[in-house]
């Protein structure tokens, strides 16, 4: 089966054309894809041969909401979709002063093994499709009624390991005819694939790309990200290098604040030891508890802010939001599949 939301314009029009229909058939169904039909008996200006014959040839694979959780501190809201195949990811709508932002999921599961994240607690099941990426962003926005103005790829699933789909999803998400949001208002984040990295660099692309950082120490990072062994972290600030000088984007480090384990004076000297000679974003994220976890949220936060100051280092505290609902990434996700376990709740 053909499926056509994970098509740019001209693979669709391509496809309707070996049908036998007309060219500008093409950018009706992109049209409406990018509105949301949930099937194609809602593409009421095709023709019935025509939406009859996308029934029997092409899918759809629009979510479901299983969960929907509304945070009474800030409006944060948490989806659970329920995916055609019965998998669950997630995603979170925050709400900012200057826009709405939507945090996807880009695979079902995890595999990088991250010691402090939920998401990663049961492995990866498969990728998503760039469709699935998009539906996240598009169904979101829809259901909730706010404009959507801003994406980050930070959800489940690290977006390095399914390149090609997240390449074909920003394509998709940023066309005209289509959700229209530009490269500049959506950020990438990876937790150290340096061959991921080197592509992003000669693409180019206008995107701002986040490095889960966590540790700048080899000992620190391999133990509590099972990536850096494979890219340690030597290789990868060369790599951050490198991409500054290819893109001249600033990059922004993502470093959850885990206590007696990554908050140490000498830690925050030796980033911005590394980070000499490139602009650098380190955003300090206060640890989230994770049931399985042993790590705690640190209490060095000010200071270990203070100290990356004091070396010229842009240094911020990233709101905590949701608090209330499980926003952790993969947290609803782990919840719903122990639900599962037990005989109750959906299928994820």
């Amino acid at each position: 089966m053909i499926d056509l939301k994970s098509m740019t314009l001209q693979e669709i029009t391509d496809t309707l054309k070996a049908m036998g229909e007309p060219a500008f058939r093409g950018k009706q169904v992109f049209t409406w894809l990018h509105k949301g039909a949930r099937s194609f008996d809602e593409m009421s200006n095709l023709s019935k041969a025509l939406r009859e014959k996308l029934k029997t040839e092409c899918i759809l694979t629009p979510p479901q909401v299983a969960r929907k959780q509304v945070s009474r501190q800030d409006g944060t809201v948490k989806y659970l979709w329920e995916l055609a195949d019965g998998n669950c990811i997630e995603t979170v709508l925050m709400r900012y002063h200057h826009g709405n932002t939507v945090c996807i999921s880009t695979q079902v599961g995890c595999r990088m093994g991250c010691a402090f994240c939920a998401s990663t607690i049961a492995g990866k099941l498969r990728d998503l499709t760039p469709a699935e990426m998009l539906d996240q962003v598009l169904f979101t926005q829809l259901d909730s009624g706010l404009e959507i103005s801003n994406i980050v790829l930070m959800g489940i699933g690290e977006p390095t390991d399914n390149l090609d789909n997240v390449l074909k999803f920003l394509e998709l998400v940023n066309h005209p005819d289509g959700m229209n949001i530009g490269m500049r208002h959506i950020s990438l984040s990876t937790c150290g694939v340096i061959p991921g990295i080197d592509r992003l660099a000669e693409l180019g692309l206008q995107l701002t790309l986040s490095v889960s950082l966590h540790a700048p120490d080899n000992e620190t990072r391999s133990k509590i990200m099972p990536v850096n062994r494979a890219y340690d972290v030597n290789q990868l600030f060369d790599a951050c290098h490198r991409y500054f000088k290819k893109t001249g984007r600033r990059i922004s480090f993502e470093y959850a604040m885990i206590d007696g384990v990554n908050d140490n004076d000498w830690q925050a000297d030796l980033i911005a030891k590394k980070l000499k000679g490139m602009p650098g974003h380190v955003n300090l994220i206060p640890l989230n508890d994770v049931v399985e976890s042993p790590f705690k949220p640190s209490k060095r936060t000010p200071a270990f802010q203070r100290r990356l100051e004091a070396h010229g280092l842009t240094a911020t505290v990233r709101r905590s939001l949701g608090g209330d609902i499980d926003a952790s990434c993969g947290q609803l996700r782990r919840k719903a599949m122990e639900e599962q376990q037990k005989g109750d709740g959906v299928r994820c």
